[in-house]
């Protein structure tokens, strides 16, 4: 993978733990925003039944940098629901190759499909998004062949869950030939330091 830095003058948060911060975040708000950002669709890794790691493509759908709590979707029924509820404990991995930034996000997670939050989700979550939800039948369950798309967008509500995930780690990487910049923001206790690369 190409290691060259950008054109021009060095990046405020190649030397500013507060300004490496910062842009984490403003990358984190664009995931949320914008579909064609790399960090739309992050990996969620978990802790399986097992006690094995877990890791799969989630969607982001929300970003409170106040909160630091970021929100997904997905289907009740599936096995990251299962060992959420077992073990909160999560970590998010993104990469943006075109800026060569990685961000793994590590905390707690909790599971909303009842609630005012879920409710909320729904609601704002366009029709096709909402088919997903009603496939028959449960995620990861073998079938004798691929079933048919799910059409109605409503049906699956039943089975809609959003999973929150406050992080309290933050690791932050900036490849660049100049010389690689690792940086990491904890929040309990709250510090943010260098690392070596």
């Amino acid at each position: 993978m190409p290691t060259q830095g950008p054109p021009g003058p060095r990046p405020a948060f190649a030397d500013d733990l507060a300004a490496a911060r910062r842009e984490a975040f403003a990358l984190l708000a664009r995931g949320v925003a914008d579909r064609r950002s790399p960090f739309h669709t992050p990996t969620l890794a978990t802790v399986g039944a097992d006690g094995g790691p877990r890791a799969r493509t989630v969607v982001l759908r929300g970003f409170a940098a106040e909160e630091r709590c970021l929100r997904l979707h997905t289907d009740a029924r599936s096995a990251k629901v299962a060992e959420l509820a077992r073990e909160s404990r999560a970590e998010l991995h993104l990469y943006d190759a075109a800026r060569q930034v990685q961000l793994r996000l590590r905390g707690r997670a909790t599971l909303h499909q009842t609630d005012a939050v879920a409710d909320a989700a729904w609601a704002a979550s366009r029709p096709f998004s909402r088919q997903i939800y009603s496939a028959q039948p449960a995620p990861g369950l073998p079938v004798p062949a691929p079933p048919p798309a799910p059409r109605d967008p409503e049906a699956g509500r039943a089975d809609f869950a959003v999973v929150q995930l406050r992080f309290d780690r933050l690791e932050w990487l900036w490849l660049c030939a100049a010389g690689h910049r690792r940086a990491l923001f904890t929040w309990e206790p709250e510090a943010m330091t260098w690392l070596a690369p």
